[in-house]
């Protein structure tokens, strides 16, 4: 069976890839989840971001956005001591400002997820690669994301962190075409 090679022989990575990646995302939790994980992974491997999944899920309340919003002073004192999480204060402290924002976004828009699917036209934007070298790192959508999500306040979101978050909401389909996921994710 063909698959994406980026998993290599990582079980999670695998894991990750034959079960999540690419799925289209409408719970605003899960956005919430994939937004502070691609925050989380800048300047880092994806690996080392899904070995500390489990991590992030106990210190930021299962991703309950009410919850990360009202993060004070000392809960990030003790995240930055919590060794089963990424330690860097200025993602720390961006995932508390980002709930706050996003907060600001689901009471504009009704939920997060019209807001955030409306750059991709409330569509899953298919691409055709054959190799991992085809993949797109940005894209028009990803920029104006981006642009928008900046103005509105978040950090963490340059257009590069905001691609990955587009692949893991299924906002993109980026299996390459060979994958068996491919064609399951179209579906």
């Amino acid at each position: 069976m063909e698959t994406c090679s980026w998993p290599n022989n990582d079980p999670l990575m695998i894991e990750y890839h034959d079960k999540e990646w690419g799925v289209p995302v409408h719970d605003d939790r899960k956005h919430f989840e994939f937004m502070v994980l691609d925050a989380f992974q800048a300047g880092l491997s994806w690996a080392i971001v899904l070995k500390k999944r489990e991590g992030f899920r106990k210190t930021f309340e299962n991703f309950e956005i009410k919850k990360v919003a009202k993060f004070d002073e000392g809960k990030i004192q003790e995240l930055l001591l919590d060794a089963s999480i990424i330690r860097n204060q200025q993602k720390i402290r961006a995932t508390i400002n980002n709930a706050q924002r996003f907060l600001d976004i689901q009471k504009e828009f009704g939920s997060f997820d019209k807001y955030i699917w409306q750059f991709t036209g409330f569509k899953t934007k298919i691409n055709k690669c054959t190799s991992l070298e085809q993949l797109p790192v940005t894209s028009p959508e990803s920029d104006a994301m981006s642009k928008d999500l900046k103005k509105r306040g978040f950090k963490f979101v340059g257009s590069t962190i905001c691609y990955a978050y587009m692949q893991a909401a299924g906002m993109v389909n980026d299996h390459l075409m060979e994958c068996f996921r491919y064609m399951e994710v179209l579906k």
